[in-house]
């Protein structure tokens, strides 16, 4: 096993591939070499204005819910498709793409594993090679030279510190760049099964906006109740979960406290963590990038952490990772 995969796949820190000895992000073949390949031309322009899109229309329909909502137009049934759809959009973000994908800290049946990537494609983060390249570039590079979205980068005064955390949130996805596929997810490449979701994430996008739609227009029977649900169930549930998400990127890797030696600015920030079933406690994931919980002790909020163990015990997951605490007390500061 490379130190790459042990790292991505591992219970404990682990080593990682050495960042760029330069305090700049690598430039033409140094790119390529560490898996970061340069968007020239229209492909550039075209992942552009595809994440420029995927952040815009959904804040376009969190405006729309605070005029219903001022209008006094909301519905109980829109509060519901809110909860439930928010709570399918985290879930396959948190369970799906990220521990199942990424970490491959659990295991899991065909069908189930079909649930949760369609339900993390619906979140509109992107699909899943995107994502699952995304993040363990990040891993590999965390918070040095190469990492996507690292928001200490750039200086450290309040002004380069205050630039870096707006970055890390969300323009950096629109950086003409790309992860190499084959450096930083050869495994999923390999999987038509797979693959299969990777290709059809558009579908399920559309998916994850028109049934919240359908939903509100049958429950309240007309064309107004089903905007309700589309606004609500669709486009403002995407633009307030993925917010909380993307926090995990930038406000814990420079807001929270640090109770594991990690060599990176990872922390736990308890509020994200909450928001985003138990991602904000990012120290201790970097600590522990092969744990299926991010929590390391009972009381710690990681509500998917939860999850996957009451799955397990239902049978549907199984084969779960976390280190011993033996191994987690020798991490502590």
């Amino acid at each position: 096993m490379s130190a790459e995969d042990m790292t991505l796949s591992g219970i404990g820190t682990g080593p990682v591939p050495p960042a760029p000895k330069s305090t700049a992000v690598p430039e033409g073949a140094a790119l390529q070499k560490v898996g970061i390949a340069p968007l020239v031309g229209r492909s550039g322009r075209q992942k552009a204005m595809t994440a420029f899109a995927m952040m815009a229309i959904p804040f376009v329909g969190f405006l729309l819910c605070l005029w219903w909502i001022y209008e006094g137009r909301v519905t109980t049934t829109d509060w519901v498709l809110f909860g439930v759809f928010y709570f399918l959009h985290m879930a396959g973000i948190t369970v799906g793409f990220h521990r199942y994908l990424a970490h491959k800290t659990f295991s899991t049946s065909k069908w189930f594993e079909g649930l949760i990537l369609i339900c993390g494609s619906m979140a509109g983060q992107g699909p899943i090679m995107f994502w699952v390249t995304t993040h363990r570039r990040h891993h590999t590079f965390s918070d040095r030279p190469g990492d996507p979205h690292s928001p200490n980068l750039m200086g450290k005064g309040l002004w380069a510190k205050a630039k870096g955390l707006w970055y890390a949130h969300m323009p950096w996805m629109m950086a003409k760049e790309v992860s190499v596929w084959t450096v930083f997810a050869p495994d999923i490449l390999q999987s038509r099964r797979l693959f299969f979701y990777h290709r059809t994430y558009f579908w399920w996008l559309i998916v994850g906006l028109a049934l919240p739609a359908a939903i509100g227009g049958l429950v309240g029977g007309s064309v107004e109740a089903a905007i309700g649900g589309f606004l609500f169930g669709g486009l403002g549930r995407m633009f307030l979960a993925n917010q909380a998400a993307w926090c995990v990127g930038s406000v814990s890797h420079m807001i929270g406290s640090r109770p594991f030696r990690t060599n990176d600015a990872s922390a736990n920030n308890w509020t994200v963590a909450i928001l985003t079933f138990g991602e904000g406690l990012q120290n201790n994931h970097h600590a522990f990038p092969g744990s299926y919980r991010h929590g390391m002790v009972w009381w710690e909020p990681d509500l998917s952490g939860w999850l996957i163990k009451l799955l397990s015990l239902v049978g549907v997951v199984w084969d779960l990772k976390h280190p011993d605490a033996q191994t987690i007390a020798r991490a502590r500061v």
